[in-house]
């Protein structure tokens, strides 16, 4: 691929990207890991205006359906061993300029979340790395999956009135990964653990269960499901283990998975991760923060199977979002390890 690579903004320990629709305008969302602001974007990655200066710790930002600029993000987690007072924020530009922020609800540790639909009702799922801990690096209380059904209307939650969430599911060692899989007109949300990779579909209807199917029984640390080789039908391509330094991908076979494939170099502290079509290709993109930092693209060959290719070197990125932008496929990189925004353009010179 030709990639062409433009530096938009340097923001210390840039993590977490998200798209927003706001004013009739498709913009790019950047918030840090520490504390440090919350940015907005055009797509073309001209600075629009300053969400907060802080306090940060964010990992997640998703939008509310069908709002002019609404968001939800996650703040005040700012390691695994500082995310005690992490929270969900409901955020919202005010009318004489402007952005209010509000709580929605506070959640220990919450690291992932996303706001699914199905049958018309809008779910938020929230993952929590851990439970709590006692001292700096403990692992002895699993983090858990919580859902609620939302409502139409947020201005009823506050601190003193925060949205009431359910346990669906326990005991999710090290629960990092998250990414949403939309089939059949329907999200689920494909989540990542010690304990391996789950499918979590939302219930039918709102007071019904969800159903959670287990994909695999290996550590994770983050995965996506695509179907990278053009049968018509999905692999699952993983991160491993924990912040690890595998990348792998999985082909159902029989009744199980079996890997098919993994990169032959040490990928040290992979963490951006990205499923699907790039320059009209089926594509996986993964970004490592350790190491050599660089950010990889893997696709499938009719002949030779799987090849990697070197999107970006010393780059160290937290995470990736991707958008088509006046016919060109584009990546926005959060470059945690160096304080970088960066916008990738990339055309496919192949054929």
């Amino acid at each position: 691929m030709k990639v062409e690579k433009k530096v938009v903004f340097r923001l210390t320990k840039c993590y977490s990207i998200a798209p927003l629709h706001y004013r009739g305008q498709d913009c790019i969302l950047v918030a840090a890991e520490k504390t440090d602001r919350c940015l907005l974007f055009d797509r073309k990655g001209e600075l629009l205006d300053t969400i907060w200066e802080g306090p940060g710790g964010t990992m997640s930002m998703v939008q509310i359906p069908g709002s002019d600029g609404q968001f939800l993000a996650t703040q005040k987690f700012y390691s695994p061993n500082d995310s005690a007072d992490a929270e969900i924020v409901a955020v919202y530009p005010e009318e004489n300029g402007g952005w209010g922020v509000r709580t929605l609800v506070k959640l220990p540790h919450v690291h992932r979340f996303d706001i699914v639909k199905r049958n018309g009702t809008n779910y938020l799922v929230a993952c929590t790395l851990k439970s709590g801990h006692k001292y700096k690096d403990d692992w002895s209380m699993p983090g858990k999956v919580y859902a609620a059904a939302l409502p139409d209307d947020f201005t009823a939650f506050d601190k003193e009135h925060p949205l009431e969430l359910q346990v669906i599911r326990e005991n999710m060692l090290k629960n990092h990964g998250y990414y949403r899989v939309t089939a059949n007109d329907m999200d689920t949300c494909l989540i990542s653990a010690e304990c391996g990779v789950f499918r979590f579909f939302p219930p039918e209807k709102t007071e019904g269960e969800w159903e959670v199917e287990q994909l695999l029984d290996a550590p994770a640390s983050d995965a996506v499901l695509a179907d990278f080789d053009g049968d018509g039908e999905k692999e699952l391509a993983v991160i491993a283990p924990f912040h690890g330094n595998h990348i792998r991908i999985y082909k159902k076979r029989g009744n199980g998975l079996e890997k098919v494939y993994e990169y032959e170099k040490p990928a040290d502290f992979s963490h951006a991760i990205y499923g699907g079509e790039l320059c009209g290709r089926q594509t996986l993109v993964v970004g490592h923060r350790g190491g050599e930092k660089n950010l990889l693209a893997f696709r499938w060959e009719e002949t030779g199977g799987y090849r990697s290719e070197l999107i970006d070197k010393d780059c160290g990125s937290a995470n990736v979002f991707h958008y088509v932008h006046e016919g060109k496929d584009v990546l926005i990189s959060a470059n945690r390890e160096i304080d970088e925004i960066a916008l990738y353009t990339l055309e496919d010179i192949s054929g």
